[in-house]
């Protein structure tokens, strides 16, 4: 069944690749970006499906310009049935030079950047599924997909404001999916499991992965499979997991392969430990 799925940061990178891979599954896309020039691109490689596709340019800080891609969405396909929180800023936007001359300490770092990825990365995806949770709850279904990042990149030296900023997405999805749990609506993550190459990629990190001094990059299609199951009608009781492309297993059914590789979304409790005990 055809959905409205909304794709945010979908006209480059992994984005580009989720909204386009909805396209080809028989669904209408609205996919918002913030850059313009990126609007061609998108459409051109939409092809045939091009009239399937609606693209726009919105600065998601703004709750107006949020407004403004839930009525675009509606307006042209009706719901949105499908929201995928992916737009964010990434380490080398934060930071250039963090992969030459190392990252920066958080306690350099300018409040006008801390406050910029934190609306982006969580507040943009906080708020838009304030806005798309009520219809989809009236319509008894909806999927809303985040993108965080692994739990270790998370909570590594050096992510600030990062990390934090997926990880309040993070623990966002789990109460979120607990809170919508039972009226037909879900909510998941998507990620890739590892550094992806993107626009986002610094060109030292695909250096060190093509000369394998870093962990292979996940192409952005990667996400595609996933996030297809995520969304789809055998997922109607998934909800408040976590899968990523890197570990997602294509010799299987998509079934078999969410019961193998998910995760909760979330962080495990970690065990009681003695504060003055040297790390273990």
């Amino acid at each position: 069944m055809a959905r409205t799925a909304i794709v945010t940061g979908g006209l480059r990178g992994l984005g580009r690749a989720m909204a386009l891979g909805l396209l080809g599954a028989g669904h209408d896309v609205v996919a918002v970006g913030h850059i313009a020039a990126d609007v061609v691109e998108m459409q051109a490689l939409a092809g045939t499906e091009a009239a399937r596709l609606h693209c726009m340019v919105a600065d998601l800080t703004d709750p107006a310009a949020c407004d403004a891609v839930l009525a675009a969405a509606a307006e042209r396909f009706g719901g949105p049935d499908i929201l995928v929180n992916n737009a964010g800023l990434t380490f080398t936007a934060i930071d250039p030079d963090r992969f030459t001359t190392g990252p920066r300490k958080f306690w350099t770092l300018p409040d006008e950047i801390v406050q910029q990825v934190m609306d982006i990365n969580y507040v943009a995806g906080d708020r838009m599924a304030r806005r798309v949770a009520p219809g989809m709850i009236a319509r008894g279904w909806g999927r809303i997909v985040n993108v965080t990042t692994k739990l270790s990149t998370m909570t590594m030296a050096g992510s600030v404001p990062y990390g934090p900023s997926k990880a309040a997405l993070e623990v966002a999805t789990e109460v979120w999916a607990k809170e919508i749990a039972g009226t037909g609506v879900t909510v998941n993550i998507v990620n890739p499991g590892a550094g992806a190459n993107t626009p986002g990629m610094s060109a030292v990190m695909r250096e060190w992965s093509a000369t394998g001094r870093a962990a292979k990059l996940v192409e952005p299609e990667e996400m595609v499979a996933p996030l297809l199951f995520v969304v789809s009608g055998a997922a109607d009781a998934v909800n408040g997991f976590r899968f990523d492309a890197n570990t997602w297993l294509h010799d299987v059914t998509p079934e078999e392969s969410a019961r193998r590789t998910g995760r909760p979304a979330g962080f495990e409790m970690h065990p009681l430990r003695d504060p003055f005990a040297p790390p273990a």
